[in-house]
């Protein structure tokens, strides 16, 4: 991998007490001013990131494989980023680009435009958040058909709103007791090849059927996929279920939208993850690495689609904000002049590498995904889906220094989310400690 420069020393290091004192205290200022429901992982309280460390109040450093949840993909501190967004900040901070435009948000749609897949005409809105994102391509969806149903798949996760939670499957810790949610959302079958041993063309059959005699074309507004699924495992769909499923929704008039919110920004090795699939989506949405930590998201998608909707009908008070746009420009610049999609391979490359030997032990049940999205599945000696070897594996990691995060409905998948940025030594030790203390607790 090409060499980058760091602020801050590439090295794990802990001190003897974890979290520190200052975290500590932190911690309890946390729990008498925050609500239950938010409680962090890591038991340091951030100062400093570079690279693929985080560094904590009490002067820890921690190896990181969570990005963010896959935003720091360019890294947590990027000097042209940091560079682009002093520099917008001196000029102005806000105006609300339906009231008084400026350059950066076009700028950024002409870029967005220009790198989503296919080659027709479109159009971007710059939003907020990835749920936001989504809320906004459904409504564009609605808008431009005229009907309202909307399809979604099993395991799916799409955000955090009453709309997004009726579209995302996870009920624990996302939709328990947030109820009631939004109506005319459907689920469907989604491929995943290690539970349902399906061809692609055979899931995307199933979905398909489900489609038509549940829901039926004529109510449809749109199907909303994850190319590759984020909260719900990092399911890899088998080869051709997406293309055959976009087949039927371009036959059938059915807005196709694809959430690249998690996969996409070269998280994947390119682009978007759809680029792998060969698949040119309807709508597209962005949100997460599109910034490296400020907030913005976008919908993407062909213009007469996103040209339906009324004068004043897309917008709001912050979408598109001119430091957070200022931001993009300088990660989609980092993207290309660093190669960051060539990064992303090679992670992949070394991580297969590292866990050659591990993925060959009967409870790793796969070691799937692309670039820096990837994750392993476990299971028991009796091949059920293992949430306590999970859980065990990622505490001990924090405990050595390593941040990871789960995912699954069966809570039984460890995904990596590496910054872009890691060095290639400190992506290796972090493996190698996963190794060891799957070993151990196997």
């Amino acid at each position: 991998m090409q060499e980058l420069e760091y602020r801050l020393e590439q090295v794990r290091k802990l001190n003897q007490q974890v979290p520190g004192p200052v975290s500590a205290v932190l911690d309890e200022r946390r729990k008498a001013a925050l609500p239950a429901g938010m409680t962090p992982s890591l038991p340091g309280y951030v100062v400093d990131a570079d690279g693929g460390i985080l560094a904590d109040a009490d002067g820890n450093q921690y190896i990181d494989l969570a990005s963010g949840i896959a935003v720091t993909s360019a890294g947590a501190s990027n000097p042209a980023v940091v560079k682009a967004v002093q520099e917008a900040v001196a000029h102005f901070t806000h105006t609300s680009f339906s009231v008084s435009p400026y350059a950066g948000y076009v700028e950024v749609a002409e870029k967005l435009n220009e790198v989503t897949p296919g080659d027709h005409e479109k159009r971007t809105v710059l939003l907020n958040s990835g749920a936001e994102a989504v809320e906004n391509a459904v409504k564009i969806a609605r808008n431009y058909t005229g009907k309202s149903g909307v399809a979604v798949m099993d395991r799916a996760f799409h955000g955090r709103t009453n709309l997004t939670m009726a579209m995302t499957a996870k009920q624990a810790p996302y939709k328990s007791g947030f109820g009631p949610f939004a109506p005319d959302i459907y689920r469907a079958p989604m491929s995943y090849p290690l539970r349902d041993g399906l061809t692609g063309a055979e899931a995307a059959k199933q979905t398909i059927t489900m489609l038509e005699q549940e829901i039926g074309a004529h109510n449809l507004a749109c199907v909303i996929v994850e190319p590759i699924q984020g909260e719900g495992g990092f399911v890899v769909p088998a080869e051709g279920f997406l293309p055959a499923v976009v087949k039927w929704c371009n036959d059938n008039d059915v807005v196709f939208i694809a959430d690249e919110i998690q996969a996409g920004m070269m998280r994947t090795g390119s682009w978007y993850a759809s680029d792998h699939e060969g698949i040119v989506p309807d709508l597209v949405t962005t949100a997460k690495g599109i910034a490296s930590g400020m907030p913005l998201s976008a919908v993407t998608g062909r213009a007469e689609i996103m040209d339906a909707p009324q004068a004043g009908g897309l917008g709001g008070t912050y979408g598109g904000n001119p430091v957070a746009c200022a931001a993009a420009l300088a990660t989609f610049k980092e993207f290309e002049d660093k190669d960051f999609a060539a990064r992303a391979q090679n992670l992949e490359k070394i991580a297969r590498e590292e866990l050659s030997e591990l993925v060959e032990d009967k409870r790793v049940a796969e070691f799937r995904g692309r670039g820096a999205m990837l994750a392993l599945e476990f299971i028991t000696a009796e091949g059920e889906p293992d949430s306590e070897l999970v859980h065990q594996i990622s505490a001990a990691a924090k405990a050595e220094g390593v941040l990871l995060l789960t995912c699954g409905l069966d809570h039984n998948v460890i995904r990596f989310l590496p910054s872009l940025a890691i060095p290639e030594h400190l992506w290796r030790e972090a493996l190698q400690v996963l190794v060891k203390l799957f070993n151990e607790y196997k």
